[in-house]
């Protein structure tokens, strides 16, 4: 089959994925595995060849995130139970002090997202929104921008959240780079997207407490864990990650400190300690049993799974394109765009996710359509951390009403479309474009 067709078959497969999962509401990780079967007999591909495929795809795809999504989430959930998110934002609300409470929020919410999922962690902490607004009779946004903020850029930019571990192992970036760029890229995009932007839009949008939301401010008491104890507990994983990535550039390999960080460092390993920890010293320290503890971390694996499913799917979708050659050809004519390939990633990932709503499935369709160009180019190391900001950047932008965090935002905090749209689709738009300019930028010293 010549290349022409090739690129058709491409796109018609785009085309046929956005229309399932638009216009006939099939489900994500059917929707993926029906148009990589079509891609793979439109492209040539032997039979069983594609049968074959769509198995490398899953279970290459899989035998990393799996594990990682699947720790991450009982690491978060038992964060959530124990009431260590409300300890993070107290904590850093009395640092603060009140009339700073739009930075401590933002910090909060940055913070919680690592570990727990983004619509669960802005339920846990919105009635300290509620509260503050409450109190001091300002917009609910004043307050609620910033703690959307800070979860929203943590939820698209660092690992172990599964969009960006998603988009790593698909186009094979380590995650010390990606939990490195992403905190450069996350920190700037919540504290304009948050208080800065949280300053203008509360002073247009005034909104009080929905009366349907009778949701009281949590109190807290002396059993919350201690918030050093929260803290060491996130910084944990990331630390060793890190430590992993910075001994593989300075150590020279065979040295043992290096071997040893390795180890330490992978995330299977760094996740695994820390889940245990949150096993022992949020679980049974505090008076659960072992019985419990089993139940919070089997039920954290309920919303996990769907997550990996389309994860699974998106690596079957990539595996297709490149074993059926429509990935060498579509990467070839990539390469010879004029976009650097970061912007090239940023514009596929937003154009995904403006036409079907879902952050995950713009990330997943995004990184495989980029994969076989980064084979291409012959790109590695660090530009691949920037190509997974700049993809979760696109991911992230212009949230409308498909997407089920606009509406989460809409009910919450009782605004109508038009002033949820100003609001919260301005906050993610503004978050993915700094995002993208500091990825863009870090890329023209890197690259």
């Amino acid at each position: 089959m010549n290349d022409q067709m090739l690129i058709l078959v491409a796109l018609a497969g785009i085309f046929l994925l956005l229309f399932l999962v638009i216009k006939t509401k099939l489900h994500a990780f059917v929707a993926l595995l029906l148009v990589s079967l079509i891609v793979g007999i439109a492209a040539g591909m032997p039979l069983e060849d594609v049968v074959t495929s769509i198995e490398d795809g899953m279970g290459g795809t899989l035998g990393f995130v799996a594990v990682v999504v699947g720790l991450g989430a009982m690491f978060g959930r038992m964060l959530e139970v124990s009431g260590g998110a409300e300890r993070l934002a107290q904590t850093m609300i009395k640092k603060f002090g009140q009339d700073k409470a739009q930075w401590s929020l933002g910090i909060t919410g940055f913070l919680v997202a690592i570990p727990v999922f983004f619509d669960v962690g802005f339920i846990i902490l919105v009635p300290i929104v509620y509260g503050l607004a409450r109190k001091t009779g300002k917009s609910l946004l004043y307050y609620g921008i910033p703690l959307l903020a800070g979860l929203a850029v943590t939820h698209s930019f660092i690992p172990p959240t599964p969009g960006p571990i998603a988009v790593a192992d698909l186009i094979g970036a380590e995650l010390g780079w990606v939990i490195l760029f992403g905190a450069i890229a996350g920190l700037p995009a919540m504290i304009i997207a948050g208080p800065i932007f949280a300053k203008y839009i509360s002073k247009k949008i005034h909104v009080t407490v929905p009366d349907y939301m009778e949701v009281e401010e949590k109190e807290y008491d002396k059993e919350l864990p201690s918030f050093g104890l929260i803290a060491s507990l996130i910084f944990i994983p990331l630390v060793l990650i890190l430590l992993n990535t910075i001994s593989g550039v300075l150590l020279e390999e065979g040295n043992m400190v290096r071997s040893i960080l390795t180890f330490l460092g992978h995330p299977f390993v760094a996740l695994t300690i820390a889940t245990i920890l949150t096993f022992i010293f949020l679980g049974t320290k505090r008076g659960y049993t072992r019985d419990e503890v089993q139940e919070i971390a089997t039920k954290s694996l309920e919303p996990a799974g769907i997550i990996i499913l389309v994860t699974g799917a998106g690596g079957v979708f990539k595996q297709v394109l490149i074993d059926s050659g429509v990935g060498e050809v579509l990467g070839e004519m990539m390469a010879g765009s004029n976009l650097p390939p970061i912007a090239l990633a940023f514009l596929i990932a937003m154009v995904v996710r403006i036409a079907q709503g879902s952050a995950t499935v713009s990330m997943v369709t995004a990184a495989g359509l980029m994969s076989p160009l980064i084979t291409t180019m012959g790109m590695e190391g660090p530009v691949l951390g920037l190509m997974v900001i700049a993809i979760a950047s696109g991911a992230t932008v212009f949230s409308h009403v498909n997407d089920s965090g606009f509406w989460l935002v809409n009910r919450y905090f009782g605004l109508d479309v038009k002033d949820t749209l100003k609001s919260w689709t301005m906050m993610e738009t503004i978050i993915g474009f700094v995002g993208f300019g500091v990825a863009f930028i870090l890329g023209m010293f890197i690259a």
